[in-house]
């Protein structure tokens, strides 16, 4: 309403000073011929003036950006205009002598005046009523003066005001097109955003019932989601509420590109990341992750009731030829954590839809919700726990497991994300990640599988950090986990070798409890052999990895004999001098292990003259 009044009195202001202007050039005793044409122009400015007034007063959701804009150079251009026109009244002769006004000042004006007409033809041209009571003759690709300079500005002006303003057809028309020029560069999009697009994109997002209409205002949304400044203006225009209510009830292919939108803003900024979590995103999320997920496949975990498990086995003796249930299905009937992501009518309508959807857009659907699960629990531990609290483990595992290409990454880039969370967080590793925990199994099954199945670096990596990130969880008898990790020690890819090296650390550093098990397993597995091959013929980067870990088993086991057979005190105190003072850390502990193996080795010795005698 605030915006409203100003820019109604914005126009009136014009409108007087137009009347004044006329009146003064009627006034005027000199330059009488130049003063008509100033006359002319006032005429044309303020009739169509008073239509913009009567287009603009009282219409519903109006674009008046650019309408601001012109009417701040409009009421400038009849200002001056009547400065210069005020001039030529009948005053003393000395007056009018010392005025110095000649033909030039009105050439100047006039064109002013000239301009001013041609922006506000213009606007008329962009605000047109056609006759449904709405506003927008279509999109308008002319160029008004005020944007001589800026050829793109007034297209973005037109393409927005159709979006806000426009017959629906030319809505979605302007949206494609905002997208089109969103996507080109960033300076689009700056201008775009600075121009007021993104409330009417997010209100056509919103209020559209068509599905078209809702891919577009999405999809724009996401090319100018493209950097955190960005991201912000579409959350301070409570954009994300309006996101996680499209997404749990719309079509499956509204949701593909809107769970797209939710993945690109969580990339780009934490706010972003926790609104999404306090609007409940993460649920529907995993929910449509979850669909066509079978129950018998799945663990379910120990915390089900009773009457639950009497439910299913009913469900099976009903039919014992039916091998495989719908896990959603299971799940919605059973737990509200995986409740439907729609609700009343329109939540059966899209139930329905999505049963008799294209596999391949169902598949893609999942591709969108695991790219944005991974998104939001990047580097956020509260997000983390979230989707373990759904259930997810077991969806991101399953999934894992039995599909290939971006799905079966992006799930395992999120339980990746997941798994870092869970090492800097006790207490998410605690409630997530217990031993007897089915989905923590799930999980370590599925990146053993891949470790042991799998030769492709791009999953390997993953799959070796998400187990390091997990040291701490493993029991001193779950040697199952160190053989595979030592045998990627031998890979021919550098980068898969030295994710080994560090996830190898995690179990072998002191803030593992466990580290003198680990490490003595870690060495009988034959990591050393590995760790002195790669020393030998790897960067300076993944040398320093290799002699952090050494380190480390020469604090834990310092009486193995492999570590002398190594000759890993050499290799300590033969460190590259480059290594040690670019690290000073690595220095301190290198000093350490240099001197519990120096002490071993020589009450070693000390041992052995006594055997033998003098």
């Amino acid at each position: 309403m605030e915006e409203e009044r100003r820019l109604g009195d914005e126009l009136s202001l014009a409108v007087v000073t137009a009347e004044r202007l006329r009146q003064a050039a009627d006034e005027a005793e000199s330059f009488k011929l130049e003063c008509g044409e100033v006359g002319k122009q006032v005429d044309r400015l303020a009739q169509m003036l008073r239509t913009l007034v009567r287009l603009v007063t009282g219409s519903v959701h109006i674009y008046d950006r650019p309408i601001h804009r012109v009417i701040v150079e409009v009421q400038k251009n009849l200002e001056r205009a009547l400065a210069l026109v005020r001039k030529c009244k009948g005053h003393s002769i000395i007056r009018r002598v010392c005025s110095i006004t000649n033909a030039a000042d009105f050439r100047k004006v006039i064109n002013l005046l000239e301009s001013s007409n041609g922006d506000v033809k213009w606007l008329l041209s962009v605000f047109d009523s056609n006759g449904d009571d709405s506003f927008g003759g279509g999109i308008n690709i002319s160029l008004p003066p005020i944007a001589t300079n800026d050829p793109i500005l007034p297209w973005v002006w037109s393409l927005i005001a159709s979006t806000q303003m426009g017959r629906f057809p030319d809505k979605i028309e302007a949206a494609n097109q905002l997208g089109s020029l969103a996507r080109d560069n960033d300076r689009n999009k700056k201008i775009i955003v600075d121009e007021g697009g993104i409330p009417s994109l997010l209100r056509l997002l919103k209020e559209s019932s068509s599905v078209e209409a809702q891919i577009a205002a999405a999809t724009t949304l996401r090319f100018l989601a493209s950097d955190q400044d960005k991201v912000k203006a579409i959350v301070s225009e409570l954009g994300v509420p309006i996101i996680v209510q499209v997404l749990g009830d719309s079509p499956i292919r509204v949701q593909i590109k809107v769970a797209d939108l939710v993945a690109r803003m969580a990339e780009h900024d934490d706010v972003a990341q926790d609104e999404f979590a306090r609007q409940s995103v993460i649920r529907p999320l995993v929910t449509l992750l979850s669909l066509d997920v079978f129950l018998d496949d799945l663990q379910l975990s120990k915390h089900n009731s009773i009457r639950s498990l009497v439910q299913m086995n009913k469900e099976i003796d009903r039919d014992p030829s039916q091998k495989s249930y719908n896990y959603k299905s299971y799940m919605s009937s059973n737990s509200s954590v995986y409740s439907d992501t729609g609700g009343g009518r329109a939540g059966h309508y899209h139930r329905k839809e999505r049963e008799s959807e294209n596999p391949e857009v169902k598949h893609q659907l999942k591709v969108s919700c695991a790219e944005a699960l991974w998104k939001l629990a990047r580097g956020n531990v509260a997000n983390s726990r979230r989707i373990t609290e759904t259930k997810g483990l077991l969806s991101l595992a399953k999934s894992v497991e039995k599909e290939v290409g971006e799905l079966q990454y992006n799930c395992l880039m999120t339980l990746t994300e997941i798994t870092a969370a869970a090492e800097s967080s006790a207490d998410l590793r605690r409630a997530a990640f217990k031993t007897n925990s089915p989905a923590a199994k799930a999980v370590v099954d599925q990146m053993l599988w891949l470790l042991i199945q799998v030769d492709s670096p791009f999953l390997l990596v993953p799959a070796i950090r998400s187990i390091g990130s997990l040291a701490r969880t493993f029991p001193a008898r779950e040697t199952r986990i160190i053989k595979p990790l030592v045998m990627k020690l031998g890979c021919p890819n550098q980068e898969v070798a030295m994710e080994a090296v560090v996830s190898l650390q995690k179990f072998a550093s002191h803030e593992n409890f466990l580290c003198a098990e680990h490490s003595k397993a870690i060495i009988e597995f034959g990591a050393i052999p590995s760790v002195m091959k790669l020393i030998r013929n790897s960067d300076q980067q993944v040398q320093l990895q290799c002699l952090i870990l050494l380190c480390y088993f020469a604090l834990n086991a310092s009486n193995h004999e492999q570590l002398e057979q190594a000759k890993v005190l050499s290799a300590l105190e033969g460190a590259d001098r480059v290594v040690i003072s670019q690290n000073p850390d690595f220095k301190e502990l290198a000093t350490k292990a240099i001197y519990q193996l120096s002490l071993y080795n020589v009450g070693l010795h000390s041992q052995i003259l006594s055997y033998v005698g003098p």
